[in-house]
């Protein structure tokens, strides 16, 4: 089960470029890697399904209400990437937005929600887009709800 204090201690991306991003956004306590270019990235800690232990990554996100939204597309891969498939597993996740730290469940988007939160997703980051039309899966939308 991870949670917000995982953040420190989480094994980084396999992703080189993912990893420093992950780093430098931990370093500067969520001054550096937050927002670029009118994208804003938060940091996910899931717990490794096989393993047990926490893994972390950099997403971009969106909001909706009270929750976080991040889109499980990995660059529109015909698999899920490695985080989605943990958070099925369990989903208590810690998250880092800016200086902001706490735990969250993780839950995918129902098809109904789906329907308002991608043009939201693709709205931030047009990719998305692409993304969908360079695979056969239907890309999983996840909204992270924080409870603490």
């Amino acid at each position: 089960m991870a949670v917000a204090a995982d953040l420190d201690r989480a094994t980084d991306s396999k992703w080189d470029w993912v990893a420093e991003q992950t780093r430098a956004y931990l370093a500067s306590g969520g001054a550096e890697g937050h927002e670029s270019n009118g994208v804003f990235t938060l940091i996910l800690v899931t717990t490794g399904r096989r393993t047990g232990q926490p893994r972390r990554t950099c997403l971009i996100y969106g909001t909706s209400g009270d929750d976080f939204v991040v889109v499980a597309s990995k660059g529109g891969a015909d698999e899920d990437p490695e985080w989605y498939k943990n958070l099925l597993a369990e989903p208590s996740v810690g998250v880092q937005v800016g200086p902001r730290r706490f735990t969250a469940r993780a839950r995918v988007a129902s098809d109904a929600e789906r329907e308002t939160l991608w043009p939201l997703m693709a709205g931030i980051f047009p990719l998305y887009d692409e993304y969908a039309q360079k695979t056969e899966r239907v890309i999983p939308i996840v909204l992270l709800t924080p409870q603490d």
